[in-house]
């Protein structure tokens, strides 16, 4: 699977990959990504960088969709995604504990 970097000035400012959605062959054709841009480097198009090009990877590689499991209280992956197209499909209360706090679980979807 592929990892895509973004760079400012040859660092390393972020990333994008995609990886299997789920591990049975029902779920072969879908993939789920993962985004993450340094909180300095946040807000000067990096993201929009890094996503659309892993987007258009899984497409030319035959996969039908990608989804995404954002944070719900992270606004800018959710606009990100948004930008490229993909859908609130769920919405999963208090499922995961990061930073001392419960956190909501939000799925996006895109089908290509």
């Amino acid at each position: 699977f592929p990892v895509l970097v973004g760079l400012d000035a040859g660092i390393v400012s972020g990333f994008a990959s995609y990886g299997p959605f789920r591990p049975w062959a029902a779920y072969l054709y879908t993939v789920e990504n993962s985004v993450y841009v340094a909180p300095e480097q946040r807000g000067r198009g990096i993201g929009t960088a890094i996503l659309g090009p892993l987007i258009e990877i899984a497409r030319s590689r035959g996969f039908h969709a990608m989804v995404a499991g954002i944070d719900a209280t992270n606004a800018a992956s959710l606009k990100l995604h948004a930008k490229f197209g993909f859908e609130k499909v769920a919405h999963f209360r208090q499922v995961g504990w990061k930073f001392e706090r419960w956190l909501d679980l939000v799925f996006l979807q895109r089908i290509f």
